[in-house]
């Protein structure tokens, strides 16, 4: 994991001082910020390195079959059981169990889980006896759990129970600086895997990529990098060699219409930025996480700037 941006190296040191135990862990951050690769990232520096990482993709478990896929089943339990079939959780014991997408879990099965992280019991179906397994547990989400507990589709207690130790992710466009920095590993490591030159960029258009927003976080500046590569191994890339989104994209640092304008009468910057928090947090129906990333502070910064205005929320 590449990066040297402030908020990027505190969610690295955090991430080795929490792989050394084995509580759980909820990682969160907008899609393609790399949740996974921190996940692998946290057991490949715990002490569970050697055993199974098990990854399930929450979203992709039948409905039907989504308690015999996590926990397993008994030969004769349901119609079609015609074998003992083990879980994914059996699966991880002594390692890692990876829970992709756990907002997408439906909540029968949440219910399950849940009494798995309580208990450490599989509750294997058609089974009456549940032994206990050694796994320890990475959730990730790009979902924002507190709306889906709001609405019904998420379980608090389950979420008390996995938002033991929280990492969150910073979205790309937070991360001064790491855009270069990455665009030549992935590059790099592009070019060795296809045998190609990597292409040589402007001084232009790495202020262009420097400025552009990143919607897709590192995924889409990992798409970005093989696609040049291909296009353009051994060749200098110009602006004009850059599709629409980035050549019409406005730089994130300035309002659309340009830099803003003092008023001829002047402003408070006090109440300017109490304001601009107010909207943020409206914006984002009181998440502090997503109105930290709205005005591109962190959320430590948002939370000290909401004290220091008395803001409600």
């Amino acid at each position: 994991m590449l990066g040297k941006a402030p908020e990027f190296q505190t969610l690295l040191r955090a991430m080795r001082i929490v792989s050394a135990t084995d509580a759980t862990v909820l990682v969160t951050g907008e899609s393609g910020t790399g949740k996974e690769l921190l996940a692998q990232a946290l057991h490949e520096n715990s002490r569970r390195r050697d055993k199974p990482f098990i990854t399930v993709n929450c979203a992709a478990l039948p409905v039907q079959l989504a308690e015999s896929e996590l926990f397993g089943h008994r030969r004769g339990a349901f119609t079609g059981a015609f074998s003992d079939g083990i879980g994914k959780v059996q699966a991880a014991h002594g390692g890692t169990l990876f829970l992709d997408e756990i907002g997408e879990l439906s909540v029968a099965i949440q219910a399950k889980l849940l009494r798995f992280l309580e208990t450490g019991e599989c509750q294997t179906v058609g089974c009456a006896n549940h032994p206990r397994v050694d796994v320890r547990v990475i959730a990730v989400t790009n979902r924002d759990l507190f709306r889906s507990i709001n609405d019904g589709t998420f379980r608090r207690d389950l979420y008390y129970r996995l938002h033991v130790l929280p990492l969150e992710l910073p979205p790309l466009r937070q991360r001064p600086g790491d855009v270069e920095l990455l665009l030549k590993g992935l590059t790099a490591e592009l070019a060795s895997s296809y045998d190609l030159r990597p292409p040589i960029y402007s001084k232009s258009v790495l202020k262009r990529l420097n400025g552009y927003h990143w919607p897709g976080n590192v995924r889409e500046l990992k798409n970005f990098s093989e696609r040049m590569l291909i296009l353009f191994s051994g060749r200098k890339v110009e602006i004009e060699n850059l599709s629409q989104e980035f050549r019409m994209a406005p730089n994130h640092r300035t309002s659309e219409g340009g830099r803003f304008v003092l008023p001829e009468q002047g402003l408070s910057m006090d109440e300017l930025e109490a304001s601009l928090i107010e909207q943020a947090l409206i914006k984002t129906l009181g998440n502090r996480s997503k109105a930290a990333r709205l005005l591109g502070l962190t959320r430590d910064t948002l939370l000290y700037r909401i004290k220091k205005y008395a803001i409600e929320c």
